[in-house]
């Protein structure tokens, strides 16, 4: 190759190498600081995901920044409340600790906390479905008095003062700006990460080698298929329905349920059916934390239901359940607890220094 051939094709390479830096920044981020693709292991048996993707990618940085965030204590007003203090990872992002949500100041909310895995699978949020966008369901907790009660703006402003945060909110977007948006992003990739599906029941069902119900947990699987199933339907253990269950009204919350949300009458004391997966691991139960033992609301559908004009169909007469057949039932939905998901280290608290 001669000297003007040789410069014509170095000149040649160098412009593509400048193209292809420049569709990188372009993107936002440098040419060696792309973050990189976090691969999410979705389960077999269960439908697509609900949640676009194509509009929130995960990344390896992404997840990282939302789980230091999901921990991070400052971000509530008076830095004593974060995500994870009512969504505890021991009990299966659900909060144990209490009846109802708590938060800054001692503040106590109307309901309980619901757990927070496989929510990439729902399409409405909270047990009203006020809120319809998973990136946009960290806003509520955040903002709401009883919670973490911060001011967004200044959020933003406290949390671009940092130097951590600035870094890495640069690996996961490509600049250090710190706005809402992104910080939502990044909440719900991490989020998106919390996936219930390594159960001894998903063992049973997938046929892995060696592993059978017993004989009682046997016999509770045929009481939920015959008795409970219409409404936690599989493999996620809820139909996403919003549905009244007959519990008796507690007047001191005045919690009307959906209604509030669509203003119709239909909806009074509807909440959405949630999942039993982990349901052992996640007491208290019902939207308002009111049973603290599994038994309790095994006696509730037994012989307390008080059915009114909105109450499932199903329930209205209640359930009736033995003994023998809440014993089973119990041995059943033990299966149903995933220590991958519990004890997943990649979920656990971050310690913030």
């Amino acid at each position: 190759m001669n000297r003007k051939a040789w410069y014509i094709a170095s000149a040649f390479c160098l412009l593509l190498l400048l193209v292809q830096a420049g569709r990188k920044e372009s993107r936002g981020y440098s040419a060696h600081a792309a973050p990189d693709p976090y691969v999410l292991q979705l389960p077999p048996g269960f439908p697509p995901p609900v949640y676009n993707f194509s509009q929130n990618p995960l990344t390896k940085q992404g997840v990282a920044l939302g789980r230091f965030m999901f921990y991070d204590y400052r971000l509530s007003r008076d830095s004593t409340v974060s995500c994870g203090f009512c969504h505890q990872q021991f009990a299966a992002f659900g909060h144990f600790d209490h009846a109802l949500s708590h938060g800054v100041g001692g503040q106590q909310g109307i309901r309980s906390v619901p757990v927070i895995f496989n929510m990439i699978w729902q399409k409405e949020f909270m047990w009203d479905g006020g809120v319809n966008n998973l990136e946009m369901q960290p806003l509520t907790p955040l903002t709401d008095h009883a919670e973490m009660a911060v001011d967004l703006r200044e959020l933003l402003k406290k949390t671009q003062r940092d130097a951590r945060y600035r870094k890495m909110f640069k690996e996961a977007f490509g600049s250090e700006e710190v706005t809402s948006e992104r910080m939502f992003k990044a909440i719900t990739q991490f989020v998106a990460t919390m996936i219930s599906a390594g159960s001894k029941y998903d063992s049973v069902m997938r046929k892995i080698p060696g592993v059978y119900f017993s004989a009682e947990e046997s016999a509770g699987y045929t009481i939920f298929q015959q008795k409970c199933a219409s409404c936690h339907k599989e493999p996620l253990f809820t139909d996403l329905s919003y549905r009244g269950n007959g519990l008796p009204y507690f007047a001191p919350l005045n919690d009307a349920g959906r209604m509030r949300i669509t203003s119709d009458s239909t909806d009074y004391l509807k909440f959405k059916v949630p999942t039993l997966r982990n349901i052992l691991k996640s007491a208290p139960y019902m939207h308002d934390g009111r049973f603290f033992d599994i038994f309790q609301v095994f006696a509730f559908y037994d012989h307390g239901v008080e059915p009114l004009p909105g109450t499932d169909p199903q329930v209205k007469k209640g359930i009736p359940l033995s003994a023998t057949e809440q014993r089973q039932l119990y041995h059943f939905l033990n299966t149903l607890t995933d220590y991958s998901l519990i004890k997943n280290e990649e979920l656990s608290e971050v310690i913030i220094e």
